[in-house]
């Protein structure tokens, strides 16, 4: 997004001495960074724990809370567009505060939950607010990108990974005691992060919203040909993601000789790998083409990873978790690589003026391939065996091949004017 906005006073073009590897410059970069931490940690919190809250505080049973939980997705799904259209129109970090504001207003709400019809309601409000969120930020994610928007996109993902890990930690801590009062210190530390998030934003200068060329329609991203082949391609890939949380600890448990904690391992090597590399691997990730080179070599690394994974279910315990650790290795390479493309196309392909509104499209994609996820690699990995894990593979490696010739395409073929228009191969 081009930025018609002054930084303000005291922000220094160099990173300071001591925390210079650490942190981004002072400034909105730094302070958009202070607010996305604080915001990850109280989603770390609450994802890790708001089943156990509702099953065991809430007596709500399993199936009432699923259904809860998906309305609130699916709801999210189409109110993360037009959250983003606000954003562009009215300004993005007002309705970033504004977004902020209601999710402590409505996660304060969870704390008074006690019945089926309440909990849905609160859900699919939260659900709004989650999805509002991510397609409202963008928009300061472009504008305060500076000259190297992938890099601070990146670092924001690292920052993000990272908040997320040490609000699962303490959740843990609040699960291990098992207490009412634990599982509502939970809740209550979502709502106060999301007003802690505010009040960090509060300090970011204000982004003039970009004006929008005369012939731009309402809903442009919906009809953007090359941006919609992107989010389809992301949204396939997309479904590795629930590799590390669903497919791979129940392949641990139920189908390998490892020892049970190797469930806990891969997990925090998956962690700790996004988490120190991230940055370095989004380099020179700088526009559509090298966006789907990422997307290719993703595909072939989480490829070879599940192979890995299923070869670990036909070894002696030692070998597998030799074995599951070289696995995971391999694709936390293909994830790190497919975020730094997909970070490209959500930004790279969109329309300065209409960043919002694009990456509340782009995020359609990711959320169906999240709710789908689980379904469909259960159904190849464990219901068909080896055969599965293959067709899985392929999946993934088609799509990281397809990647960058059918954007291409798009691109050449779009009747709309484009700034980015690829050189060809």
């Amino acid at each position: 997004m081009a930025v018609t906005t002054e930084p303000p006073a005291g922000t220094s073009a160099g990173r300071p001495g001591p925390l210079a590897r650490l942190l981004p410059e002072r400034g909105p970069k730094r302070t958009l960074a202070l607010a996305t931490f604080v915001n990850a940690l109280g989603s770390g919190m609450f994802m890790s724990s708001s089943a156990l809250y509702f099953t065991r505080v809430v007596h709500l049973p399993m199936s009432q809370v699923a259904f809860g939980l998906f309305a609130g997705a699916m709801v999210g799904l189409v109110a993360g567009v037009f959250g983003g259209r606000i954003a562009d129109r009215w300004g993005a970090r007002e309705t970033q505060i504004a977004v902020m504001l209601a999710g402590t207003a409505f996660m304060g709400c969870f704390l008074l939950v006690d019945a089926f019809w309440s909990f849905v309601l609160i859900s699919i409000l939260t659900g709004v607010v989650f999805a509002a969120d991510k397609s409202s930020r963008a928009p300061l994610v472009r504008g305060f990108g500076g000259d190297d928007p992938a890099g601070f996109r990146a670092y924001l993902r690292a920052a993000t990974n990272l908040g997320i890990s040490l609000g699962a930690l303490g959740a843990g801590v609040a699960i291990q005691l098992d207490t009412a009062p634990a599982y509502l210190s939970l809740v209550g530390g979502r709502a106060l992060a999301f007003a802690g998030c505010a009040v960090a934003l509060l300090w970011l200068p204000r982004l003039v919203p970009v004006p929008a060329p005369p012939l731009s329609g309402r809903w442009e991203a919906l009809r953007d040909r090359p941006y919609l082949a992107a989010t389809v391609l992301n949204c396939l890939m997309s479904l590795h993601f629930a590799v590390p949380t669903f497919l791979l600890p129940l392949w641990i448990v139920e189908h390998t000789e490892a020892p049970r904690w190797m469930v806990s391992g891969v997990l925090v090597l998956n962690t700790v790998l996004v988490i120190t590399l991230q940055v370095a691997v989004s380099r020179n990730v700088s526009d559509p083409e090298s966006a789907g080179g990422r997307m290719r070599w993703a595909g072939f690394a989480v490829c070879a990873g599940l192979l890995l994974m299923m070869t670990a279910g036909s070894v002696p315990a030692w070998a597998a978790a030799a074995l599951l650790l070289v696995a995971t290795a391999v694709y936390t390479l293909g994830e790190l690589w497919h975020a730094a493309a997909a970070m490209e196309y959500s930004f790279g392909l969109a329309a300065p003026h209409a960043q919002g509104q694009y990456s509340g499209v782009f995020g359609l994609g990711g959320g169906v391939a999240e709710a789908l996820a689980p379904a469909l690699l259960g159904t190849l990995a464990f219901g068909l065996g080896r055969p599965g894990w293959f067709l899985l593979g392929a999946l993934f490696l088609v799509v990281g091949l397809a990647s960058r010739p059918l954007v291409s395409w798009a691109v050449r073929t779009s009747p709309q004017v484009r700034a980015y228009e690829l050189p060809s191969a």
